[in-house]
Parts: structure tokens; sequence; C-alpha cells
């Protein structure tokens, strides 16, 4: 099997700047925000920008593919990161007014929204904008370049982990004009802003990369890397309550496209992992990299179980709690469900696993909750690719007893998850995925609360993963900089967009071989009774429109005439086969009331912020900044103002550096059922 060439980086769309819509800003860009006065009470600081994937996707005729079709987002991954409400939440907590506004849902709701009139329309001296994961690579950079174009005078700023990553690239680009770096920029963020209001020096912002007056870019310390997260609220829920009234704009803050309808609400366990799963930029490594963390920063029992109930206040949906419990130890875990048992929430609760579990826990989940799921990304059915990954590294056997004990503990809904793509997988290693699950299937009676999802590796490797630093484990990666990720994004087909290579499979491999599985899964539960009539054919027709429309177009392009990325959409086949294929819209869905609701809660928590609304207003308007300061104990850093990193790949300096430092081995660790902390 021979690999394709390297891609070499598409020109057929050049970026705004190129096209001469963005006018390099002087190194030395410094807004200043209102100190005190009238104009200070209401004038917006800081607005939190969040970009579709790729800003003019409605007017492109791309095959995007399967990308988010086991998410709840659409393709355009119009879900923002939870952090850009602790960062609102936290700055006008300290007296700065911050507005977020989701322009990649309002895009996604109406056809007609003009995304450049509604940004014209804001004003603001600061302008925030997620890049956490690359396949917004695209839109956050047309999305910054469309504000430095609108607003001249007003900065740019740019965080998550990907920005952590590619921070010089991104400080080096005229449109941008600050990069706050690490996984936990609510404190940088206000450092910022109160330099800029008082019109001080930026060497003390911690975690900043900016370009200076010389020219120059600067890269201040990454030390804020705070131990824990009880300081500040995340996810701030009580922010989006109170920014609907403030601003008087639900659409701004609206999560995800179905959100009205299906309102999935999520808790944060804690920022970084103590796994270190090979493909995963939000492993023990990665985050290293990107966040100069060694450990997680863990939310305690008391604050997650009062994260819930102010979700309880507004949703009886399902609340989904992002990783197991059990990764900041046993006592941990225990203590958060005995509250959660306390609570007597009426919401169903979704926890993910990373480790078998039997009885004990089980007990403990079932007493904790109204009802409750699992999720469990097991990614192979094969027990050393596993291992090689890091993921639910355990035999089949601990897995197949984790099933056994949960449904007998009355789990709702458990959905395996299973990934093309990953380390030393073969095509016929992914396809064995069928057989394991129809084994699984037939073990458990058919039980309809037992299903199971694949999709690919895809668009692209976590640029800080181990698979990504390090070639030994099989990867070839295509691009080098933030600028070809983004090109990437316009290519036509999904299967052209992929980053990557594996020693096993090609980019044409990865495609093939996730629809034909997921072809094999959509067979398995029709006969199995897993899903009903209408599913299965549903599935059954979009992927075979989706395979048909990736031939089409790999087959146009081998003959010079297939559309040139960025081509204008137009054709059918290719908007029915970026529809959800890999599984039916309704299977994700956890069983359960639906909807927003009011409660005697809610009332309360908006009549209090209406009358904290007014007394920050006043503070703001007597110059009253800063006054209720994050202060958390610190992360100990390896290499004080510097990021760990890993291996440099394939030669190249890695971005989180500078260039020429020394490489770093990074080692690989296969977690036990924890008992005691693991950090």
């Amino acid at each position: 099997m021979e690999p394709s060439p390297p891609r070499q980086r598409p020109g057929s769309v050049p970026p705004l700047s190129a096209a001469g819509a963005t006018p390099a800003p002087g190194p030395s860009l410094r807004p200043r925000l209102a100190r005190s006065g009238p104009r200070a009470a209401f004038a917006t600081d800081l607005v939190l920008v969040h970009a579709p994937s790729i800003f003019d996707f409605r007017t492109k005729s791309l095959l995007q593919g399967p990308f988010a079709d086991v998410v709840p987002s659409t393709g355009q991954f119009e879900m923002y990161p939870v952090g850009l409400t602790s960062i609102a939440a936290y700055l006008e907590r300290n007296h700065y007014n911050v507005r977020i506004v989701n322009l990649a849902y309002r895009m996604l709701r109406d056809p007609d929204f003009d995304p450049e009139e509604r940004l014209r329309r804001l004003r603001a001296p600061v302008y925030g904008i997620d890049l956490h994961w690359l396949p917004h690579a695209h839109g956050a950079m047309a999305v910054a370049e469309l504000i430095k174009r609108l607003h001249p005078d007003a900065a740019v700023l740019i965080g998550g982990l990907s920005a952590s990553y590619f921070h010089r690239e991104l400080a080096e680009n005229p449109a941008v004009d600050f990069v706050l770096r690490g996984d936990s920029t609510e404190e940088p963020a206000r450092q910022l802003l109160a330099a800029l209001r008082e019109g001080t020096s930026l060497e003390a912002v911690e975690n900043l990369t900016y370009r200076a007056a010389d020219g120059q870019v600067h890269v201040n310390p990454l030390t804020f890397v705070p131990a824990d997260l009880d300081g500040i609220a995340v996810p701030a829920y009580d922010y989006v309550l109170r920014s609907v009234l403030k601003y008087r704009d639900l659409a701004d803050v609206v999560p995800y496209l179905e959100w009205i309808q299906h309102p999935t609400t999520m808790v944060l366990n804690s920022r970084g992992c103590t796994l270190d799963c090979a493909i995963c930029g939000g492993s023990r490594s990665a985050y290293a990299i990107t966040s100069n963390r060694r450990r997680p920063a863990y939310r305690s029992p008391e604050r997650l179980v009062e994260d819930m109930r102010t979700i309880s206040s507004f949703s009886r949906s399902p609340i989904f709690m992002v990783h197991d419990p059990r990764i900041g130890g046993a006592p941990r875990a225990r203590r958060l469900l005995e509250l959660l048992a306390d609570a007597k929430l009426p919401n169903e609760i979704v926890f993910e696993l990373f480790f078998p579990a039997g009885d004990e826990f089980f007990e403990l989940v079932e007493d904790s909750a109204a009802a409750w799921s699992l999720e469990i990304t097991v990614e192979s059915a094969d027990e050393e690719i596993r291992r090689v990954n890091g993921k639910f590294a355990y035999p089949n056997e601990a897995l197949e007893s984790t099933i056994a004990k949960a449904l007998e503990h009355g789990c709702r809904k458990l959905d395996l998850f299973f990934m093309v793509g990953i380390p030393h997988q073969t095509p016929e290693n992914a396809f064995e995925t069928v057989a394991f699950c129809d084994r699984l299937a037939e073990r458990f009676g058919n039980d309809r609360r037992l299903q199971f999802y694949v999709a690919p590796l895809a668009p692209f490797l976590d640029p800080g993963s181990r698979a990504f630093e390090d070639p030994s484990l099989g990867y070839r990666v295509r691009y080098a900089t933030l600028e070809e990720y983004r090109q990437a994004l316009l290519e036509p087909t999904w299967a052209d967009t992929l980053s990557f290579e594996t020693e096993a499979m090609t980019r044409d491999d990865i495609a093939t071989t996730t629809y034909r599985v997921a072809q094999g899964l959509n067979e398995l539960k029709h006969e199995r009774g897993l899903i009903d009539e209408a599913t299965y054919r549903t599935v059954r027709d979009h992927l075979t429109a989706a395979s048909t429309a990736l031939d089409e177009l790999r087959n146009a392009a081998l003959r010079n005439g297939g559309p040139a990325p960025g081509a204008d959409r137009g054709r059918s086949p290719i908007t029915k086969a970026d529809t959800t294929s890999l599984c039916g819209s309704d299977e994700l869905r956890w069983a359960g009331a639906e909807g927003l609701r009011v409660t005697r809660t809610a009332v309360t928590h908006l009549a209090r912020a209406f009358f904290e609304e007014v007394r920050r207003g006043l503070a703001r308007s007597r110059g009253r900044y800063d006054t209720d300061l994050w202060q958390p104990e610190r992360c100990p850093l390896e290499v004080e103002g510097r990021p760990m990193r890993g291996p440099v790949h394939a030669g190249r300096p890695h971005p989180a550096d500078g260039a020429g430092a020394p490489a770093r081995a990074i080692r690989p660790v296969l977690m036990s059922v924890l008992e005691d902390g693991a950090d």
C-alpha cells in the first residue's frame, strides 16, 4: 500500500489578508478600556465570538464528512467551549462587561443571517475568538480578519488549546494582537484587560504572547496553572442566564443548533487528565505541552453538585459529566456520588467511564441519581491496539463484566464508541468491531439499552498528542502550520482534508473503512432489533449517499474535473451526504424531559442578578475594578515560563517553544483502576 504524496498547501481560496481585506495594524496597537464615568457603566469591554468551522460554509460545496456525527453539534462545531462562559463570568464579577456571540449558531439557524453586519454593529475595544480545537482554524481566522477590517482600532485576542500550540504563528498574523495560552485563561484575561485599561506594561500578563512595539513576538511565562477549579464557575450557567437579560439576546448564547429542543448540559470534573491516550489533545502529555500542566485541576464534589443544582433550576434534561468521576481517586468519587444522592435531582446523569467497574461503584451510582446512563469510549475491539493507544486498556472480559454490572444496576442507556484511524489499526482490525458488537448484543439478549457507534479520527490529529509528537506510533502528519490546517478545511472531501495517514491506512482507507464499519453496525443493530426500521433506512440511505459522493468527487479530481476547493454549493447529493450518516439523529439522545423550564429557583437567581448588575454598574462608573480575584494554589511548573514539550515531530522544532530547544521524551502511562488519587 503506497501512501499518498505530501499535499501541497491549497491556494485557490486565499485568506482575507492576502486578498487585501485586512489592513496590517501597528505593532503597538493598544486599545484603551473605559475607566470610570457613565460610559464605563454600560460600555462593553470584551466580546467573545465563536466562529463556525468554515466561515462561509453556506456557500461552499464541500463533503465535510462524519466529523460530528457522534456529538450534539453539527459539522460546523457550533458548540462553543465552556471556558468562554467561565471567562465571561469571572471578568464580570470583576466589573468588566463581557458578552458571548455564537456566530456559528446564528449562521446555522438563519440562512439569511449576515455575520458581517452582526459584527459591524458590535462595539468593544477587544474581541476574543476561541481556537480550542483545530477544526475551527478556518472560521476563527476568517472572523479575526473580518473583525480587524470592521474595527481596525480594536484588538483581537485568541485563546484555546490549538491557539496555545500555534501561539507564535498566530502572534505573527496581522489580524491577531494577543494570544492567551493554557487551559485556564480567566485570570490572565483579567490581567490583560486591566493592563489595557490602565495603560501599564503587558510584560506582567501571565500566559500572554503578543507583538510588542518593536514588532517582535514576546512570549510571557506560562505560569498561571491553577491546581483546582473551585474559584470560578465552569461552566458558568448563571452567567448565560444573566446575559440573556442583560443583552436581551438569547440566540447569541445558545450552545448548539438543537439545544432549545434538546438542552443537554454538562459539568466539568477537571482540566487536564491522568490518562495519556495516544490520539487525544486533552491527554496528560498534551496538556503538558499546551498548558504547562503536570496534573489535573479538579472541581470539588461540592461545587460539581452545586453546578448540577443550577442546571436543574432551568432544565430537566440530562446532565453529562465530563471525565470518569474516579480520575481523582476513589474517595473523591464516593464523596461526589453521596452528595449527588443527597441532592435528589430529577435530571438523568450521564457518566463517562475510563476504567472497569463493578457492583460497589454501580451501587453508588444507582443511589445517586433518579436515572443514569454511561458512555464508554473503547475505540477498538483489539486489546493490543487499546493497550498501545491507552484508552480503556483492559481485557475485553473486563469490559463485558462492566457492561453486565451496569445493566444489572439499572443503567438506562449504555453507549460504546469505536474509532477508525487509531495507532496500528488496519481496515481488517477496524471491521472486527462489527463482529465484536454482534457478540455483545447476543450476550446481553439484544438489550436495546446497549448501543454501538463508530466515528473516524478526523479531520485532524490533535497537535500535542503522543501520536502527533512521536512518529514511532505510526502517523505521517501532513501539515506543519496553522495556515495549512486552515486551507485543508477547504478541500472538496473529508478524505482530502485529513491531516494524517498511518502506517496501516491511507486517507482513502480511513474514509472507506469508516463507512464500511458504520454500515455493518447499522445492519447489525437492525437485525438485532436495537433500532427501528425508519432509523435503519435513514442511516442506510445517508451512508450510501455519502459513499457515492466521496467516490464521485475523488474520481472527478483524478480526471481534473472535480470541484475546486471552495466551489459554490449547489449539489444536492453533497448536501444529503453531509447529513448525519453514521447513526440516526435520535440514537444518541437520552430519554427524559426536553426543553427549558422556569422554576422559582431560576426566577430568584435572575432577580438577584438584576440587583447585582446594578451594583456592578455603579462600581464601574466609579472606576472600581478587579475586586474579586481568583488566587488559587498553582501547580508546580517543570520549567518556569516555558511549556513542557514532547519529542520533535519529523525533525521540526516544537511550535510551543522556540526553535532549537532539545526534545523531551514522553512516557506513556496505562492507568489501572484508581483506589487513591492519581496526580
